[in-house]
């Protein structure tokens, strides 16, 4: 095998078929990508089960990060987007775009990381591409993903269903993954240590709507992290909503490298946690599902859902401490580039 990527692993012919079959088969390939065919032929669904299908490009730098890399970041990031929807993920595509010049040994390693995370979310890569660029106009690798899975019947979940008098959960602690990727890129070193957050919550999901049926919805609070998110679901509901900034779960690293550098917690990347939005009597059993899971340990109650503000219609606010009160803006610009 070539020790880099060569303009002619994407020409269609040998040189091809050995980078597909010695690194991408030798990773992940089950018997629907082994067939060689230009579509994956899939078995039927469950009866009355609804499609769910979402699609995701990745493009980080660095490449490699501690807590994971762009491998393992898109088999989540994808996961979790079909997830939040209450699907079951089932398949994936993956198109890779490489660089001329790209070292194989690396490809192997983001390879191998994938399919590490396919089998912990049970999901299967059942159809891909490859591309190869000219050195000098690519980054080394960029992955596109996407995910197909089944809606069971009877769930039915959504930004819009947000109810007043509703408990607003996370996952764990937020910021992790954003603050490791700048510290990462800018070669900051802090005296904890910082690790990416990514990781595949199809799991956790599934035991917190057996736990607590009346999610209202699951969102992922990818870039602009939890303010984004907060606010994304007040505008589709029509309602408020207030966390209490006590509540909120960051680690003491994280928010001490947000200072430093001027950041807000809120607003920065997540990768591996997860938004719960539920019916007040059931967030008990929501988060009790949650704390129960490998990803979930820090799991918080950090807010509820209330009627849109008089002011201000559809708004996020964030309580203090000592009783104030501030307006949590999405995030405004790109603040951080390139976190996925």
């Amino acid at each position: 095998m070539d020790e880099q990527v060569l303009l002619g692993h994407g020409s269609g012919g040998t040189m091809m078929k050995r980078i597909i079959e010695d690194v991408f088969f030798e990773a992940y390939a089950g018997d629907e990508l082994r067939s060689g065919d230009d579509a994956a032929v899939l078995p039927p669904l469950p009866a009355n089960a609804r499609l769910a299908f979402s699609t995701d490009s990745f493009v980080v730098s660095p490449h490699f990060f501690p807590g994971g890399d762009i491998g393992r970041l898109a088999i989540c990031g994808t996961v979790n987007d079909v997830a939040t929807s209450g699907a079951v993920p089932l398949y994936l595509s993956c198109g890779f775009v490489l660089e001329e010049g790209y070292p194989i040994a690396d490809l192997r390693k983001i390879c191998q990381s994938m399919a590490r995370a396919a089998r912990e979310a049970d999901v299967v890569l059942v159809t891909g591409d490859t591309k190869v660029v000219n050195r000098g106009h690519g980054d080394g690798v960029f992955i596109n993903t996407s995910g197909v899975g089944y809606i069971p019947e009877g769930v039915d979940l959504g930004g819009a269903l947000c109810r007043p008098g509703d408990a607003v959960l996370v996952s764990g602690t937020l910021g992790d993954h954003g603050i490791t990727i700048m510290s990462c890129r800018e070669s900051l070193s802090f005296s904890a240590d910082v690790r990416s957050d990514a990781a595949p919550l199809n799991h956790l999901i599934a035991d917190v709507l057996a736990a607590a049926p009346d999610v209202r919805c699951f969102r992922d609070p990818t870039r602009g992290g939890l303010a984004s998110t907060l606010n994304e679901l007040a505008s589709q509901s029509g309602t408020s909503f207030e966390v209490d900034e006590e509540a909120i779960p960051v680690r003491d690293a994280v928010r001490g490298a947000c200072d430093m550098l001027g950041y807000d917690p809120l607003q920065v990347a997540n990768e591996g946690k997860m938004v719960c939005v539920v019916a007040a009597d059931q967030a008990q059993s929501a988060l009790d599902a949650m704390r129960a899971n490998c990803y979930g340990g820090d799991a918080a109650v950090i807010g509820r859902v209330a009627e849109a503000d008089e002011r201000r219609g559809s708004a996020v606010f964030v309580r203090n401490a000592f009783g104030g009160r501030r307006v949590l803006d999405m995030l405004v610009g790109e603040q951080l580039p390139r976190i996925c």
